[in-house]
């Protein structure tokens, strides 16, 4: 299950829901990129080679839409937060990349491809000491939420390393995982955006809960496009997740049900033939509809927090933006 990436189409659909704040996510990409430079150009060059291969921006863009729907004024802080948050999900992306020996990230040959394991290792690093660089200049309950969220992302990476290949993974056990690894950034950076907008505590509190659920159905998709592709769109090869072997929502719903989907799963370095079969099962099979059904439910709960909202422009684009990921579930 990897970590969302895929660029060109998701990025041409959220366009609409985010041009509210255009200027803001102008201001956060401005920030990501002072943020990014450093006095060893080889570092700047890995950290820049990321962040300029593209990305949706989702989480500053969540971040400044819910503080706009809650009534704030001044977005200064929301964009140095969104700016960090997404460092953290950069430096989580390079980490990753190590860990499933990835060569392709954002439809380019990744950094570990180009640079080796150690200078993308320090690339991370880097880029997480530049985020807490910034987070750490807010309260501290602020730095908490995104310490937390922190601690979230390491330990869904390493839950998701011991179900790596392993039949025992349950739906229980990816829901865990998505929570940990997808959706805590979420969750914090619309809690963030609430927060800084001075919205009462139970609507802070909701929108966390827009955010989670925001993120879950996110992860579920971006397992949905792994198999339905075209890789071209999501900017990594089809059948990823199982040639890695990461547990992902269609191959844990399918183990008990298509043994090409359990072969290709448990092979160390499946072929592509058996790939293309377990592929192939899965498009036959049932499986996907039910992804689609479990992101729908997802989507579903993030309307209905979204209703703490009192209606505005700002909350009408939030449910656009929810409505473009519904749409990617067809």
């Amino acid at each position: 299950m990897a970590n969302p990436n895929s660029s060109t189409a998701t990025a041409d659909a959220t366009a609409a829901p985010v041009a509210l704040v255009a200027d803001e996510l102008s201001r956060v990409e401005t920030r990501i990129r002072e943020l990014s430079l450093s006095r060893e150009p080889q570092l700047q060059s890995i950290g820049r080679g990321l962040i300029e291969a593209g990305g949706k921006r989702v989480r500053p863009a969540l971040a400044l839409l819910v503080f706009r729907a809650c009534g704030g004024e001044d977005p200064s802080d929301t964009i140095e937060v969104g700016a960090a948050l997404e460092l953290i999900h950069s430096a989580t992306l390079l980490h990753d990349d190590i860990l499933d020996s990835g060569q392709t990230r954002r439809g380019r040959p990744s950094p570990l491809a180009l640079h080796g394991p150690s200078l993308t290792l320090v690339a991370g690093d880097f880029l997480f000491s530049k985020a807490f660089g910034v987070a750490g200049r807010f309260d501290a309950e602020v730095v908490g939420w995104a310490t937390d969220a922190c601690i979230s992302l390491c330990e869904g990476e390493i839950m998701q390393q011991r179900f790596r290949r392993n039949p025992e993974v349950t739906e229980a056990d990816y829901l865990e995982i998505a929570d940990r690894k997808t959706a805590a950034l979420f969750a914090e950076a619309a809690r963030i955006g609430a927060r800084f907008a001075g919205a009462a505590e139970p609507v802070v509190d909701a929108m966390r809960g827009l955010g989670r659920e925001i993120g879950l159905a996110f992860q579920m998709v971006d397992d949905l496009l792994d198999v339905l592709g075209p890789a071209e769109v999501i900017g990594k090869p089809v059948g990823s997740d199982l040639r890695e072997g990461s547990p992902a929502l269609p191959t844990v719903l399918a183990l008990p049900r298509l043994p090409e989907v359990a072969r290709a799963f448990a092979d160390p370095a499946p072929s592509a033939e058996r790939v293309r079969a377990a592929i192939s099962a899965l498009k036959a099979s049932p499986v996907l509809s039910e992804v689609r059904q479990r992101a729908r439910t997802r989507i579903s709960i993030a309307f209905d927090h979204l209703g703490r909202l009192a209606p505005s422009p700002f909350r009408d684009a939030l449910s656009d933006l929810v409505s473009e990921m519904q749409a990617r579930t067809a």
